[in-house]
């Protein structure tokens, strides 16, 4: 029966094998060493938990990853290799914070933003001085892996998803679940640690590494896009970033995300963790209806209950992400655990955002990390010296590191820490001096 299966599954030699596609970043640089990569990716799409969607209604929507910024220079890199533009995510008007907490609660935010503090109610809105350094690719950022896996032609196989990894022979024998195998010398696991559940390793995983796998899990994130006629909220003097603060609400933050030539105006929000698991087992309707009441409410506008159209991505239910935006580490996971989430098993090696020394979490991240793997395994194979594992990247000059403006009140008021201890202190030495002052007129102290 062992022989009748063998029979049927056809087996392919190559030198390193990618699992799953994620970024593509490792692939794409061993590759350009000379070698022979092959990638599986499990889904029948690239680009892991970026994921645009091409519609005549959105024309393009980021349904997954989607914002990158200064200093993240390697996705940036890749962005100007594939000519992919970038363009910055409205931030001409005021940003909004919306309180809908006790007034203790409010007083406490007054005390420690004593720049941006108002009167407040129970319902309070007002503009924090704050600006949203965040950034889109012009067309989306599935572009990023779309143009790698390109590049990479037929050696990127789509809907392979490994289900066993053998590394007891010479070679690593890579199995997915439609019965093809496949034979290397190296193999990358880009996915989120979690994900390493669903492979048979033989031998299997050093103990803190399975631990490991067992703690780390996946975020809870719903991403809503509300499409609507017209920047109703721009004429309002908003410039569509909204911080809500309201324990019924739905989203908790939004932004802008209309496209960069002023057409098709939508406001993108996150529903997350224990709102994300409360709310999805609403339908699309009602969690739209939810989302449109809030914005409603907080913008002070009529026009925010009617949209035009709307998109969401349920990311608790990818089967091949299992949430997002990244794994989260419980207390006490990475100091446990933390030095064994890069270290080499045998000839297999660890990539994705989560692994990122730079980044972690972010499409920066993934980038980063699968570079890092990849150069792990040419140093394994001799072709660079380990000083040539971890190499810094160029600042990016189209979209270059800014620095921090801070308010007089961030440098100069204590930390929370700070202020307890300095509280803390008067208070001990203020008590010592009544009780100093007691003894002295009681007599107890002597008298010169």
């Amino acid at each position: 029966k062992k022989n009748e299966e063998a029979s049927l599954m056809e087996n392919h030699l190559c030198d390193l094998t990618v699992i799953p596609a994620g970024r593509l970043s490792a692939a794409k640089l061993l590759k350009a060493s000379g070698l022979n990569p092959v990638v599986l990716e499990a889904r029948d799409r690239v680009g892991g938990r970026t994921f645009t969607v091409r519609n005549k209604e959105t024309k393009w929507v980021d349904l997954g990853g989607a914002y990158i910024g200064p200093t993240q220079n390697r996705i940036l890199r890749l962005a100007k290799e594939y000519s992919i533009k970038t363009y910055k995510v409205n931030e001409q008007e005021h940003l909004v914070h919306y309180v809908n907490v006790s007034p203790s609660v409010s007083l406490t935010l007054s005390m420690f933003y004593p720049a941006a503090a108002s009167e407040h109610t129970l319902s309070d809105c007002r503009s924090l001085g704050r600006l949203v350094k965040e950034r889109k690719f012009a067309g989306g950022s599935s572009q990023i892996s779309e143009c790698m896996a390109k590049e990479l032609g037929d050696r990127v196989k789509l809907q392979s998803p490994v289900y066993r990894i053998d590394q007891t022979g010479d070679m690593v024998v890579v199995e997915t679940v439609n019965k093809e195998t496949y034979t290397a010398r190296y193999v990358v696991v880009a996915t989120p640690p979690a994900l390493n559940l669903k492979m048979h390793f033989n031998p299997e995983l050093p103990p803190l590494r399975n631990q490991l796998i067992y703690r780390v899990p996946m975020g809870c994130v719903i991403k809503c896009m509300v499409y609507y006629k017209e920047n109703f909220w721009r004429k309002k003097g908003y410039c569509g970033t909204m911080v809500i603060e309201e324990e019924g609400a739905p989203i908790g933050l939004t932004l802008d995300d209309t496209k960069p030539d002023g057409t098709v105006p939508a406001i993108m929000g996150f529903i997350l963790a224990r709102k994300c698991r409360k709310l999805a087992d609403l339908t699309k309707e009602e969690r739209l209806r939810r989302i449109c009441e809030i914005y409603s409410r907080v913008l002070g506008s009529e026009e925010a209950l009617h949209p035009v159209h709307y998109e969401e991505k349920n990311w608790c239910e990818e089967e091949y992400s299992g949430g997002c935006y990244t794994a989260y580490f419980p207390p006490g996971t990475l100091t446990q655990f933390g030095r064994v989430l890069r270290e080499p098993v045998g000839r297999l090696y660890f990539a994705g955002t989560e692994t990122a020394s730079e980044w972690s979490g972010y499409m920066e991240g993934a980038v980063q990390a699968g570079e890092r793997a990849a150069r792990e395994v040419l140093c394994a194979m001799g072709k660079i010296h380990q000083s040539q594992i971890h190499q810094p990247e160029p600042e990016s000059q189209e979209v270059p590191a800014l620095p921090f403006v801070t308010s007089f009140w961030e440098r100069n008021l204590p930390s929370v820490g700070g202020f307890l201890k300095v509280t803390g202190v008067s208070a001990v030495l203020s008590a010592a001096a009544a009780a100093g002052l007691v003894a002295y007129k009681k007599g107890l102290f002597p008298r010169s």
